[in-house]
């Protein structure tokens, strides 16, 4: 009766203990009510699939295909999965830990030994013993659940680094085929502009043969031509190394890529109007920090737990005997209880070290989680501002671009008129080239920008991103896999 009594009292006492250390308050940011260079039309699109708002298919998949199968999240996934087994680890200590030993021993005693009368009978002697064991720390101080508090918020941590990895994939899948279709255009352009030049060439060929011009105005074309004939191959190789950039980030081997509509069709969304600052706090690299400060704090009370002394109860129950037949006989039965209280009465400072450092910790993981909310602003800003201000440089482009080809038109007829030299028609070709390219690069500019926008908003993720890619030989068994996992579930 007894000996139940102070279990109960000590279980009483375990569910009851107090836990030293501070609990986790969070952190009074001060931070803008606006952004600036806020736009005041449209609609809010960050908790959306942003990437489906520019209407491009190829685009969809291409996004889709990365959230499936891309070796970055698979390697994030691990990582959730190793914090959630550790927070399964620092919470059983919660619970009483039973288990099992057994052994069977013989051995031979020394029949001299100091004040013995009689030879020691029999020698050598057998020993069976299977026991069951049962263990418990009684947690008074709350050392382990501050443990298991930190490793919860690794946990929670690891999955906003896994969101984290999710939302820079596709935010970098979506620029990466912004550049891919400008780069289309540019080359579009050029092999225009070259097809133009080498009729004018053959134009001005003949007409130098029958001496209607000179060769100073052939070798102008001439050289004109063979520049943009030399700038094509250099825009061929910037598409296909963005192809192999985008390859890799869709999880295969470098090849080439499906083009959806052409990069003057594809949509341009209206940036997300009216952002509470608010918004945020949704971000992941926002929500890791602080997790990790969650994980900090803890990691204080669980040191400074190790002031107080740690109760432990063990206990065995199970059998003991010199012979097998007999093992199992109630005369033979053990059992055993005990308890045990340690604490610290001189350490020379190592405890107060350890508190000293975790709270050192805090502060750190405190600043990171404050300047992840800053940098988090002025993400939200600079693409903002990015998007803004690339769309009136757009619209300026565009009238250069209108402006070019009406002097490129009225020069050529003053030419033929004998009114204007072939020089002035040349640069004004020259020009209208370099316009359309600049052009074409602005409009991939307010593209980047406004997909920093959703980014910076920490918006457009999914959190169910398809099976983990399996380790194959290659990225096209990894999609199949892939497919095949799909279509079971």
């Amino acid at each position: 009766m007894i000996a139940r009594r102070t279990f109960l009292g000590l279980v009483g006492l375990a569910l009851t203990g107090c836990t030293v250390g501070p609990d986790y308050v969070k952190p009074d940011v001060a931070t803008p009510k606006a952004f600036r260079y806020q736009v005041n039309s449209g609609k809010a699109y960050a908790n959306e699939s942003w990437w489906q708002l520019f209407s491009d298919p190829v685009l969809h998949r291409l996004v889709d295909q990365s959230l499936s199968q891309n070796w970055d999240i698979a390697i994030a996934s691990a990582r959730v999965d190793e914090a959630a087994g550790v927070l399964t680890t620092r919470g059983a200590p919660l619970y009483p830990q039973i288990g099992y030993n057994g052994q069977a021993q013989r051995e031979r005693l020394s029949d001299k030994l100091a004040g013995a009368t009689a030879d020691i009978e029999p020698n050598p002697q057998n020993l069976y013993e299977p026991l069951l064991t049962a263990s418990w720390e009684i947690d008074l101080w709350g050392r382990i659940r501050r443990q298991q508090q930190a490793a919860q918020a690794n946990l929670v941590g690891a999955e906003e680094a896994r969101r984290g990895v999710i939302l820079t994939l596709a935010a970098g899948v979506a620029t990466s085929y912004f550049r891919l279709r400008a780069l289309d255009a540019q080359l579009a352009v050029s092999r225009d502009t070259l097809a133009n030049y080498a009729k004018l060439k053959k134009l001005f060929t003949d007409r130098f043969k029958f001496g209607q011009v000179s060769e100073v105005v052939v070798a102008q074309i001439t050289a004109q031509y063979e520049n943009i004939a030399a700038a094509i191959p250099l825009i061929e190789e910037e598409i296909a190394k963005t192809e192999n950039a985008l390859s890799i980030l869709v999880g295969d081997y470098p090849h080439a890529i499906a083009r959806g509509a052409s990069f003057a069709a594809i949509k341009l969304p209206r940036v997300p109007s009216d952002l509470p600052s608010d918004m945020l706090r949704q971000r992941p690299d926002i929500a890791q920090a602080e997790q990790e400060l969650i994980a900090a704090n803890a990691r204080i009370g669980a040191a400074m737990a190790q002031y107080y002394p740690q109760l432990s109860l063990t206990g065995s129950l199970g059998y003991a005997s010199g012979a097998l037949t007999n093992l199992l006989t109630g005369p033979a039965g053990v059992w055993a209880i005990a308890g045990s209280l340690v604490g610290p009465i001189f350490d020379a400072g190592a405890i107060k070290g350890q508190v000293e450092a975790t709270e050192a910790q805090k502060q750190a993981a405190l600043a990171s989680y404050v300047k992840t909310i800053h940098v988090a602003f002025q993400d939200v800003a600079d693409g903002l501002v990015g998007y803004q201000k690339s769309l009136e440089s757009l619209a300026a482009r565009d009238r250069a671009v209108k402006a070019l080809q009406t002097t490129v038109h009225l020069s050529f007829l003053k030419f033929e008129e004998g009114q204007e030299s072939y020089t002035t028609v040349l640069t004004a070709e020259n020009d209208l080239y370099a316009a359309e390219l600049q052009a074409i690069d602005t409009r991939f500019s307010a593209f980047a920008s406004l997909v920093e926008v959703y980014k910076a908003l920490g918006g457009g993720w999914t959190l169910d991103v398809g099976p983990a890619p399996a380790l194959t030989s290659s990225p096209a068994e990894a999609r199949q896999s892939a497919k095949q996992a799909t279509s079971v579930n």
